[in-house]
């Protein structure tokens, strides 16, 4: 019992829960639009009174006829991209902007004392100094004779 009520209680499964009924909510009022704004004004456009009388294709058959909406096809289409647009515009876009400005490093002010050397500088005057010494040590040399 402790394990699934350890389950409940994680984040994940909370927000999965409103998720789903913030989405259930949000798709009622799109699809609500879409129907009584959009549809009625293709349906105009096709002189239909919606987008589910238009467009429709009747085959006869030996029984009766078979009807194929074209119209409320497209009605589900426009219900579709309607529902991404608005999901992508007031959800993904504001979000990715946020994530951006609090996730980005504050810019470093310049430093105007030099940047220290490297491992690969001090090897190289570690080698200077040494060739250096050795010139030297063979101008002893050659003086003491």
């Amino acid at each position: 019992m402790k394990g699934f009520r350890a389950f409940l209680l994680r984040g994940n499964v909370v927000d999965l829960a409103v998720a789903v009924v913030i989405g259930t909510a949000f798709t009622a009022l799109v699809t609500s639009v879409v129907t009584n704004i959009f549809n009625p004004i293709i349906g105009a456009i096709f002189n239909a009174k919606s987008l589910n009388g238009a467009l429709v294709l009747a085959i006869p058959l030996t029984a009766g006829t078979a009807e194929v909406k074209f119209g409320a096809v497209i009605g589900a289409i426009i219900n579709f991209v309607v529902i991404a647009a608005i999901v992508y515009f007031v959800f993904v876009l504001p979000i990715n902007a946020l994530m951006k400005r609090a996730f980005q490093k504050p810019a470093e002010p310049a430093s105007t004392e030099p940047a220290p050397p490297t491992e690969l500088d001090l090897l190289a005057q570690i080698r200077d100094l040494l060739e250096g010494q050795q010139h030297v040590g063979d101008q002893r040399i050659l003086n003491q004779d």
